[in-house]
């Protein structure tokens, strides 16, 4: 028996983590404490949790699982490193003892892997995809979405991408770099941020690149967090006022509390299955804790659209693979099956029309 993809992910907070491992358990054992979860969840192996099955709006299905790599919320950091490879690696394995025929990396799984799917066991009949050419459409395609609900053009705005050098947020770059009037790159790694702000500039695009987040935060009216960081701490007090924000982060960026003075938060790279999608057992609400029904992140949802293609490729390969072209097709494709940017929400759920009163509260202060 064959598997169509495979979803590879973890919780994002031991709120998650802890529902899983209860759900799993079934209704009839009392639910294990939170403090309990923090002992078991380091020795629980990757395993499928539930199965999936997503429908095309051309009425074709796909089937699938999720298979979870019971990676620690806490131990996301570099000094993990080694053990979180492992627990990919064990996933990945998974996979293919399934029957898989394209799997996705979600989260760290994917940053973990940024260009070294070759550490991952190879098999004729199981290939693997960060996901993130998804990601990067979804995001765009979401900014593009914040701007005209405010009134704003892209092409007199400076954009800032946090996380600029990663897989996720140098395929932002080189997707908007001829949309925007001014990119602001910020990385931790200088010698990659100098190549990447190289690379554009040889294309005639403005390029100011900088390990000094407050200094090129106070000059954007647009940002890109794509940022691999463990946990989300992330502030960004020096955004001028009405900047719009988008936290494309799994696990989330920016700090729970923040909110750019008279401006937004919203959660990019994220689609919506338009045909639907059911887990069984019914996970959905846990591992999709959001306000809208079928929504997951792109980098969930790219194994999926292939399937529904009958594309079993890797289409994502890991850091600077991304480019223009490639987010094209992929997006188009996704449209095709009725897979769609999610609509705008943030911390605090629906954005939409918070966003379109930006324009009116500027046209006030005028």
């Amino acid at each position: 028996m064959s598997l169509d993809f495979a979803l590879i992910g973890h919780s994002e907070s031991w709120e998650a983590a802890t529902a899983v491992v209860s759900a799993l358990r079934g209704r009839g054992p009392s639910p294990i404490p939170a403090d309990e979860v923090r002992d078991i969840l380091p020795w629980l192996p990757p395993r499928p949790v539930c199965d999936v099955s997503v429908r095309s709006q051309n009425g074709n299905d796909v089937d699938g699982i999720y298979i979870d790599c019971f990676i620690p919320p806490d131990r996301l950091d570099h000094h993990f490193l080694r053990e979180n490879l492992g627990r990919v690696r064990d996933a990945a394995e998974c996979a293919i003892r399934e029957g898989v025929r394209v799997a996705s990396l979600g989260g760290f799984s994917s940053i973990l892997l940024e260009g070294k799917l070759d550490l991952l066991p190879p098999h004729p009949g199981t290939v693997f995809t960060t996901g993130n050419t998804l990601t990067v459409a979804f995001i765009i395609q979401g900014i593009e979405r914040a701007a005209k609900l405010a009134g704003r053009d892209l092409h007199d705005a400076d954009l800032l991408i946090v996380g600029a050098t990663g897989d996720v947020g140098s395929g932002c770059a080189r997707c908007l770099a001829s949309r925007v009037r001014k990119l602001l790159l910020c990385s931790r790694n200088s010698d990659r941020l100098d190549r990447i702000a190289c690379e554009l500039t040889r294309l005639g695009s403005q390029v100011e690149a900088s390990t000094d987040l407050p200094a090129l935060a106070s000059n954007a009216d647009f940002v890109i967090c794509a940022a691999s960081v463990a946990s989300p701490v992330l502030l960004l007090e020096a955004l001028p006022k009405g900047a719009i924000v988008c936290d494309a982060g799994y696990p989330k960026n920016l700090r729970p509390d923040f909110s750019p003075p008279g401006g937004v938060v919203f959660f990019g790279g994220l689609g919506e299955v338009v045909g639907g999608f059911s887990f069984d057992p019914d996970l959905l609400g846990i591992l999709n804790p959001h306000p809208f029904l079928n929504v997951t992140h792109g980098c969930m949802l790219e194994g999926v659209v292939l399937a529904l293609e009958g594309r079993f490729e890797a289409f994502s390969l890991g850091r600077g693979f991304i480019c223009p072209a490639r987010v094209e097709e992929i997006s188009n494709i996704a449209k095709k099956h009725g897979i769609v940017p999610a609509p705008l929400f943030g911390p605090k759920g629906s954005l939409e029309g918070q966003i379109s009163t930006l324009l009116a509260e500027r046209e006030v202060r005028r």
